[in-house]
C-alpha cells in the first residue's frame, strides 16, 4: 500500500476514533443529566467525570497524531463503560442497584454499540505495527 494511502487511512482511523470517544462522552453526559449531573452514589458520578475527561483527552491525542498512547487510552474509554454496564445490570454495584436487570435501556444499548465500535477500532489500531519513520 502506498505511503500516502496508508497516511490517509491512519488519519481516517484516528478521526473516527476521536469521534467515537466524543460519542462515548456525549452518551454519558446525557445519562447523568448534563454537567454536573445527578448520578449517585458519588463514586459512580466520579467515574462518569473521569470517563468524560479521559474521553476528551483521548480524542485530542488521536487528532494530533499521538497514536500509541491515544489508542491505548481509547481501549480504556471503550472497555471501562462496557464493564460498568455489565456489572450495573448484572450483580449490581455497591449502593447502586437501580439498573439491575435493565439490559435493554435504549441509551445503554446505544452506548454499547459506540463503545464496541471504539473497542474494535482501538484494539486493531493499537496492535498494528508502527509505521516506519521515513524522515531519516
Amino acid at each position: 500500500m502506498g505511503e500516502r494511502r496508508t497516511a490517509r487511512l491512519d488519519r481516517g482511523a484516528r478521526t473516527a476514533g476521536a469521534l467515537l470517544c466524543l460519542a462515548v462522552v456525549a452518551v454519558h453526559l446525557v445519562d447523568q443529566g448534563g454537567v454536573p449531573g445527578s448520578k449517585s452514589p458519588q463514586y459512580v458520578a466520579l467515574l462518569y467525570y473521569a470517563l468524560e475527561v479521559v474521553g476528551v483527552v483521548t480524542a485530542v491525542l488521536l487528532l494530533v497524531g499521538v497514536r500509541r498512547p491515544g489508542w491505548f487510552l481509547a481501549m480504556g474509554v471503550a472497555a471501562g463503560p462496557i464493564v460498568g454496564y455489565v456489572l450495573s445490570r448484572g450483580p449490581g454495584l455497591p449502593d447502586y442497584s437501580s439498573d439491575i436487570g435493565n439490559w435493554t435501556e435504549p441509551l445503554g444499548l446505544v452506548s454499547l454499540v459506540v463503545e464496541g465500535l471504539l473497542l474494535l477500532l482501538a484494539t486493531a489500531s493499537f496492535l498494528r505495527p508502527p509505521r516506519p519513520d521515513r524522515s531519516r
